[in-house]
């Protein structure tokens, strides 16, 4: 007679969406883990008996998305292959009324703030002395810190702040502690993110404390990189370049959104900037930090976004030159400010401008990578694939920016680890090398 013995739950936890988001699971998976779970993340093997899917709910395709991954799971709980179907994060903080009547063989809706109540929905504990660790999805040489939640700017195309609340800090202290928990896993990159870097320590400092904070994370043994994504051009505290000229651990390198140039556009956004301002920013974080890169995303096909409006965002990005440059295609969310304007330029003509953009963008990226033959830069390994070892400079964050190949076959570099390379060739957005002995 065969006796039946009790099976260890195992939990794949599906993260859609932002690095924000991987944050949230990995945050997830380590309270899991510290309860007995088995998990894994993104697996494509079905031996999983709880799925859990962690939504974004940032523009329409991000919906389309999460919701055809919900439907997909949902089919398989049916079929009898799972047992239980949790989903969390942004589209279901944003719509689980909705899903719950839509989707109703998911067993739980839970949003971006009730990881103890999802936790308790699987009889498992939320464990306070864990807050600062976390296990990592990423390659255990870099890892993104989240340095607050939440967002108080007024963008009118935005829907972030109804999915994730107002701006609330963490404390340098607590930061800190994560970074050398981190640094102690072998982590020497750490990306800074948040909805709004800039505002770091308005909420609990009563200023802006991020040049403090990169200063505190810089004296941590360990990390030798330190990269800042997500910082809004307005009023930007300028005390940040500073504080990049001066520490070698923060790259010069900068994620600023800018989403337009025209001013009739940036004033129907509420950007709070006009287009004579982020040019003089710009200069001026050329002038103080020499060869910073920078990176920001253009937003087209905003309501009532004219040709002619159009045609002057190109000419101002052909004219700032930006290092990194990436485009979405304005897409009409309820209840923000831009929902009461007509959404009145073409699904056709938004991709047409998306992809006119990203031309102009594709020769200046060319121009600048042809600069590089010859020179030799510090590269940090991230991985293999096929016939490369795959590394990125510190102008280049992971999986959105530019990477250096290095031909594995007669060359050798440990991934996780720095390397001298002289650059040999390069394409539109790839930089080819060879390791300097």
């Amino acid at each position: 007679m065969k006796t039946k013995t009790l099976k260890r739950d195992k939990v794949n936890v599906i993260t859609l969406g932002c690095s924000k988001n991987l944050v949230d699971s990995e945050d997830l998976i380590t309270q899991l883990t510290a309860n007995d779970f088995a998990v894994v993340h993104d697996s494509e093997e079905q031996d999983a008996n709880i799925v859990i899917i962690n939504t974004c709910g940032f523009i329409d395709l991000a919906k389309e998305e999460s919701v055809n991954t919900i439907l997909q799971y949902a089919e398989i709980k049916a079929a009898g292959d799972i047992d239980k179907l949790y989903v969390t994060g942004c589209l279901s903080q944003r719509y689980k009324d909705d899903l719950e009547k839509e989707i109703p063989e998911v067993d739980a809706y839970f949003g971006t703030l009730e990881l103890p109540g999802l936790l308790a929905k699987l009889n498992a504990d939320y464990k306070h002395e864990l807050i600062g660790e976390r296990v990592l999805t990423t390659p255990q040489h870099f890892a993104y810190l989240k340095i607050s939640e939440g967002c108080n700017r007024t963008c009118s195309f935005c829907a972030i702040p109804l999915m994730r609340g107002k701006h609330v800090s963490k404390t340098i202290e607590a930061l800190v502690k994560e970074a050398q928990n981190l640094a102690r896993m072998g982590v020497k990159e750490l990306m800074l993110i948040a909805q709004e870097l800039t505002y770091y320590g308005l909420d609990i400092y009563k200023e802006r404390e991020l040049p403090r904070l990169l200063r505190a994370l810089a004296a941590v043994e360990g990390i030798e990189w330190i990269r800042l994504h997500y910082a809004y051009p307005s009023k930007f505290p300028r005390d940040i370049f500073d504080a990049m000229a001066e520490l070698p651990q923060v790259c010069n390198y900068l994620d600023m959104p800018l989403q337009h140039a025209n001013d009739a556009v940036l004033e129907r956004m509420r950007r709070q900037i006009t287009q004579a301002e982020t040019r003089e920013l710009i200069a001026y974080a050329r002038e103080r930090v020499p060869g910073i890169a920078i990176r920001t995303t253009m937003l087209v096909g905003f309501p009532g976004e004219t040709e002619e409006e159009f045609e002057q965002l190109c000419d101002f990005v052909r004219d700032m030159r930006f290092d990194r440059l990436g485009v979405f295609q304005y897409s009409h969310e309820e209840d923000t400010r831009a929902y009461d304007l007509a959404d009145d330029v073409p699904a056709e003509v938004k991709a047409a401008r998306a992809s006119r953009l990203m031309e102009v963008q594709q020769s200046i990226s060319l121009a600048y990578n042809e600069a590089k033959i010859g020179q030799v830069c510090r590269v940090l390994f991230d991985r293999k694939e096929g016939e490369y070892f795959v590394g990125r400079t510190e102008w280049d964050s992971p999986e959105v920016d530019n990477e250096v190949l290095v031909a594995a076959q007669d060359q050798y570099v440990r991934l996780g680890d720095f390397a001298q390379v002289r650059i040999t060739d390069a394409t539109d957005y790839d930089l080819y090398g060879e390791v300097v002995v």
